[in-house]
Parts: C-alpha cells; structure tokens; sequence
C-alpha cells in the first residue's frame, strides 16, 4: 500500500500528495540577504520564470502553483509565523524543489528584494483591509506598492488580486488600471472553482462576494514615470466596513 495520501481543507484537495518523509523537501528561507536583490539561480538552480505569492498564508495557492507548474519557481512571503509553518511544512511534505518561504512584509519585499524586470507573476488574495481607522496606513495595495509591483514584473508580466472587502475592491478598481491592463474576473478562477485560498474558500461557503482580477503590466511606463503618477493618487482611505471584521476573527480563531 502507498503510504501517499491527499490532504483536504474544508473538504477541498490541496494539491499534490503527502509523500513518506525520506522525499520531503526543506522550503523554508530561514535568512534573507541584506536587502539585496534576490539571486533566482541560486535560490533554485535554475533560470525560470518566477511567481511570487504576497500573503501566502497557509501556502494552498502557491502550493498548487508549484505542483502543476513545474517549469516555474514560486515564493511566497507571509509576516504571520503560524501561517508560514502551514505553508512549508505542506510543501515539504510534497517534496517540492521549485518553492520557497520566507516571513518578509509585502513592501520590503517589491522594495528591497526584487531587481526590475525579474518576476513573470505577482500574487495577492485578500490583503488585509485593516478595519481600525489609526491602522489605514498599514494597507498593502497602495500607488507606491503598485507602481514597485510594475517595476518588478518582466514584459507582459501579470499582477492577480482577490478581495472580499467591497471597499478595498472600488479602490482596487480605481487605482490598479492606472499601471496595468486590468481585467475582472467575473467567476471564480478556472483552475480552482471552490477557491484559490482558505480565506476564499471560507468567504464563498458563507455566502460573501469575493471579488478577483488580474492585469498585464504597461508597457511604456518607465520607473520615474510610475513613481510620479503614484504620488498624484489617492492613498486607500475607504471604509473598509467593520461588519466583515468578524470573518477576520473567526478565521484567525481557527488557524
């Protein structure tokens, strides 16, 4: 008997398969350099195009990524500890060479971390909308954010980004076009219909609108030109609606 087996998370598969411990892996970036650009070759062996996961929580995205494309490197950064144990321990339990994790803040890391023009895709599902007036200032999507976030993506590179916050999404709306060809997806996505993430699969069982899409980065838009356009926008000030807060809790409650 095969001592492989699937692990499900609200009934939903994880992908890939748990693998006896003499095939399990290590994927956790314990050090950092000092705020240097990351060395993809030499974090991975190889030269491919690299996905990066901003908030990868308990790793089910960036995990999938890994395992149905193969031919792609993925990182995924998380500030939340527990959340980062989840997500390396799934992935070396799968055994998985082409995925790493490091506890790193979304804005160090397009800042400091990224050369220009060395990501093929930049993930972000359900930024945290921060409902505490004092604490707006912490948002991640914000005009500097995206405009690094363009900086760092190659030609016809890709920003994805999913919230349940209504209000984070009208802003997400009026600020993202400004530095990508933006679409909407209307559906969920085709490659996961019961949710990319827990946080979606938990919002779509209780019946909330998740809203997505994706973009493919301008071309023409130089740095200085980003950066400018960036400091004429409006920061995120919306109301982020405190009767959502308590799916915050109650997810952090079960993790």
């Amino acid at each position: 008997m095969s001592d492989r087996r699937i692990e499900r998370e609200f009934g939903v598969p994880v992908a890939g398969e748990i693998l006896p411990p003499e095939q399990w892996t290590r994927t956790a970036l314990k050090k950092l350099p000092p705020e240097a650009p990351l060395d993809w070759h030499a974090l991975f062996g190889r030269s491919a195009p690299v996905v990066i996961d901003i908030g990868c929580g308990n790793g089910r995205f960036l995990i999938g990524s890994a395992v149905w494309r193969r031919d792609h490197d993925q990182l995924g950064i998380d500030i939340l500890p527990l959340a980062l144990r989840y997500a390396t321990r799934r992935a070396n339990q799968r055994g998985l060479t082409n995925i790493r994790f490091a506890a790193l803040d979304g804005l160090a890391l397009v800042e400091r971390y990224l050369a220009p023009g060395g990501v093929a895709e930049i993930h972000c599902y359900h930024p945290q909308p921060y409902y505490v007036p004092a604490q707006v200032q912490r948002r991640l999507i914000t005009p500097r954010f995206l405009a690094l976030v363009h900086r760092a993506l190659a030609t016809g590179g890709k920003f994805f980004v999913q919230t349940d916050n209504p209000g984070y999404w009208r802003y997400i709306q009026a600020v993202v076009p400004v530095f990508f060809e933006f679409h909407e997806q209307i559906k969920t996505w085709p490659d996961a219909p019961k949710g990319r993430t827990r946080r979606e699969i938990i919002a779509l069982r209780r019946g909330l609108p998740v809203f997505r899409g994706w973009g493919v980065k301008r071309e023409g838009l130089g740095e200085a030109e980003a950066q400018k356009l960036a400091e004429a926008l409006p920061p995120p000030v919306f109301d982020a609606d405190r009767r959502l807060r308590e799916l915050d809790e109650q997810e952090s409650a079960t993790d």
